[in-house]
Formats: C-alpha cells, sequence, structure tokens
C-alpha cells in the first residue's frame, strides 16, 4: 500500500484543519480565499486566520477564489475581472511562500459551447502562467464538467509542466454520470498533478468524508499512488477527523 502522508493537504474548509495537519504531518491547503473579496474585505482578520493556521506545518498549497470567475467568459470585461483576481491570488500565495494553485476551470453547461471554452481557456492560463516561475504550478480543477475531455485538450494543448489538472473525485462522482471516478483518474493521469479527495451520495456536491458516499475513492488514491509518486492530494471535507480516519483505516496514512 502506498502512503502519501508525505503528499497530503488537509484544506482549511475543515475547522481543525491546522491541528490535523501538525499532529500528522500534513500539509495545509488554504480555502480561506475562495471567496475573492476576503482579498479585499477584513483582509487583516483573514491573514492573521491563515498565518495562524500556517504555523508549525511545512508545506502548502493555495486555492484561489473561483465565485463567478470564468477564464473563458464571452465578455472580455469579465475575462479581465478573472485576470485581476487570479493575479491577486497568485502574489497573496507567493506571499506565503507558497507556490501551488489550485483553480477550479470556470465551465458551466449549457452556458459555453465546450470547443469555445477550451480554446478560449487555453488562451487565458497560457497567458497566466508564462509569466510565472519555473517551480509554479497551477492545477486546474473539475467542477462542473460531464467527463475530462475539455480539461484534458486545455493541458494538452498548453502542454507546459506548471500546468496540470486537479481531479476532484467528489465533484466528478456527482457530475459525471455514468462514467467511474477511476476512468476519470485513469484519463487524466497523464496529466494529473493534485486529486481532491471527498465524497458524497450522487445527490449533492456534499464534501462528505471519503468513506461516505458512492464514489470508490480508495481505489482512486491506489490508483494514483501507484501510477505516479509526484502526484500530492488534499482532504477536501468539512469533516477533517472522520477523513483522516478512513484515511489511516485504509492504509494511505
Amino acid at each position: 500500500m502506498k502512503r502519501i502522508s508525505d503528499r497530503l493537504y488537509i484544506s482549511t474548509i475543515a475547522d481543525n484543519a491546522g491541528d490535523i495537519a501538525r499532529e500528522r504531518g500534513c500539509g495545509l491547503e488554504i480555502a480561506e480565499f475562495c471567496t475573492a473579496f476576503n482579498m479585499d474585505i477584513d483582509f487583516s482578520k483573514w491573514d492573521k486566520q491563515v498565518r495562524d493556521k500556517m504555523k508549525g506545518i511545512d508545506f502548502f498549497a493555495f486555492h484561489a477564489a473561483f465565485n463567478e470567475l470564468c477564464p473563458a467568459a464571452v465578455d472580455p470585461m469579465i475575462v479581465g475581472v478573472a485576470k485581476r483576481r487570479y493575479r491577486q491570488a497568485y502574489d497573496l500565495m507567493a506571499g506565503y511562500g507558497i507556490s501551488a494553485m489550485i483553480a477550479h476551470s470556470g465551465f458551466v453547461p449549457l452556458l459555453y459551447d465546450k470547443g469555445w471554452f477550451a480554446a478560449k481557456s487555453v488562451q487565458f492560463w497560457r497567458e497566466f502562467i508564462s509569466e510565472k516561475p519555473d517551480q509554479f504550478r497551477l492545477f486546474i480543477e473539475n467542477v462542473l464538467e460531464d467527463s475530462p475531455d475539455i480539461l484534458l485538450e486545455i493541458a494538452g494543448t498548453i502542454n507546459d509542466d506548471r500546468l496540470r489538472l486537479c481531479l476532484d473525485i467528489g465533484h466528478a462522482a456527482y457530475m459525471g454520470k455514468g462514467i467511474p471516478v477511476t476512468e476519470w483518474a485513469e484519463r487524466m493521469m497523464p496529466f494529473l498533478g493534485h486529486v481532491h479527495i471527498h465524497n458524497n451520495n450522487g445527490e449533492c456536491d456534499s464534501h462528505s468524508a471519503p468513506g461516505e458516499g458512492n464514489a470508490d475513492v480508495a481505489a482512486v488514491i491506489r490508483m494514483v499512488a501507484e501510477a505516479d509518486p509526484r502526484v500530492t492530494y488534499t482532504i477536501e471535507s468539512s469533516d477533517g477527523n472522520r477523513s483522516v480516519e478512513w484515511m489511516e483505516a485504509n492504509g494511505f496514512l
């Protein structure tokens, strides 16, 4: 069994994420700025909260804002807002000494043509990473996609080691009806860099503990860990304790 504790982060959507990370020797994925205006309004409060959680922890990832942000928006003014917010996120995470960013793709079914979305996303993300250092990593995460195809087209066209994909198991289980999460992992593997670990019952994106839902989370982790030891992982459940207990019971910690 491949243990992944040295590549495992705990998302701060769990109230006790910092305590769990310190106790288990894991990293922390900063989620306080998933809401963009936290970078503007009461920033000193959020900044202190993040810095307090980071104490005594050795490695970190940063989840960028996503509300209403779309790199492939039809309106160029909306694209401009997305550029500003992602640059703002990068400057903030760099100030924390973090080099790994997770960003939602921004795809919305029925709103965007898939071909348009992929082409415009390539243009946006290629420009964004062009000015970043070699150690920077951007992981684009599936959210509302019904298959990995769009993300694979984006990553394959850009073909830059600074841009990889994030497989969100819970999102894949909820949106990818008829495609097992193991197939998502297998197809994304050539560009896979990060995995978000949580589960649901297929009726809502509940971000439940990995053992509490319909997706075979353990099979995905085993598959990915065996295939590529460089891939990193985040427990992205609000119930950090039950999630870590499940990870330990399944031999991942």
